[in-house]
């Protein structure tokens, strides 16, 4: 196991299992600071300091980085669901992209539109504004990407050398019933099959993805869906950020997290917690819209900013570039 699915593993066993009641009114185990937040013009001063001064930068990318520039769609039945979603919405009345994915489906031709469409529009969709300034203010410095978003935002800026996907990626399939150790390129596919369609809701039965091993159906390779393949891909995501901090542990780092909500905050924030209290030469930063969670532990050496993800990376750039 690799050094960093053992911290996950740990802070997940220790947290997450012995308090899911808590985890699922927004709360936490953890003792969290009472001391009162700078003003916002100070913080972003510190977050561009810190940027700065650190030799090296860890993201941790989360939905609400994504949710920030657009990506939004998901849980809500706004404008963005209704304008890569709208037929399905008039249809069956979802609320969100994730209502249609985890829908009961009479027919699997219409099941599989539903996920083509959604895979299609994911793959597809430009590098959103907060990326592109996130960018701006590390693209100089030595940095690693951490993500648990599986809409292939990261990988469109950034070679896989330096991004772990450790939650999947709309970019692979995988076998429903993983029967066998393979992922394999679904751009191609899902491009065809979101051509085929046109404006129909289904896809031809015999053009569902199989797998070619045992014929079952193919699945995205991500979390969430099902079997969720923890082989040689997955190990590969966590080798990569594993061997990246080994690398840097004595440098000074800056552990920067964007976007973590209260779903999973195992994968990314608890380890960032642990890992800012082991590392005395380190420094946490959270940006969020809407949880203020700072652990009274490193209270000295991190930072929460509660306000859009957006507006604090553009605002972050315009001080930067100053």
């Amino acid at each position: 196991m690799t050094l960093y699915e053992r911290i996950v593993n740990e802070t997940q066993m220790e947290n997450y299992m012995a308090n899911r009641g808590l985890y699922a009114m927004g709360g936490s185990p953890i003792k969290m600071s009472s001391k009162l937040a700078a003003p916002y013009n100070e913080q972003i001063e510190n977050l561009v300091k810190q940027i700065k001064e650190a030799e090296i930068i860890i993201v941790g990318g989360a939905s609400g980085l994504s949710a920030a520039g657009g990506g939004d769609f998901y849980y809500e039945n706004n404008d963005s669901y209704k304008k890569y979603f709208g037929k399905y919405e008039k249809k069956y009345g979802f609320k969100g992209a994730f209502a249609g994915t985890f829908a009961h489906w009479n027919k699997r031709e219409g099941f599989w539109g539903y996920l083509i469409t959604f895979l299609h529009t994911t793959i597809n969709a430009e590098v959103r504004k907060p990326y592109l300034d996130l960018d701006k203010l590390i693209k100089n410095k030595e940095f690693f990407i951490l993500t648990t978003n599986q809409d292939t935002q990261f990988v469109k800026l950034y070679p896989e050398s330096k991004v772990a996907e450790i939650q999947g990626d709309h970019r692979f399939f995988q076998c429903s019933k993983a029967c066998c150790d393979m992922t394999w390129d679904s751009v191609d596919i899902v491009n065809s099959l979101y051509d085929e369609m046109g404006d129909s809701l289904e896809i031809p039965k015999n053009l569902i993805p199989r797998c070619p091993v045992c014929g079952a159906e193919a699945f995205p390779w991500v979390r969430g869906y099902g079997n969720f393949l923890t082989e040689t891909k997955y190990n590969r995501e966590y080798a990569k950020i594993s061997d990246f901090l080994e690398k840097n542990m004595n440098k000074k780092i800056l552990f920067l997290e964007l976007g973590v909500g209260r779903m999973t905050p195992m994968f990314i924030q608890e380890p960032f917690w642990q890992l800012t209290k082991k590392l005395e030469n380190s420094y946490y930063i959270s940006i969020n819209n809407k949880y203020d969670f700072l652990p009274e532990a490193i209270e000295d050496r991190g930072m929460v900013i509660v306000d859009d993800i957006a507006k604090v990376l553009e605002d972050a750039v315009k001080k930067f570039e100053a």
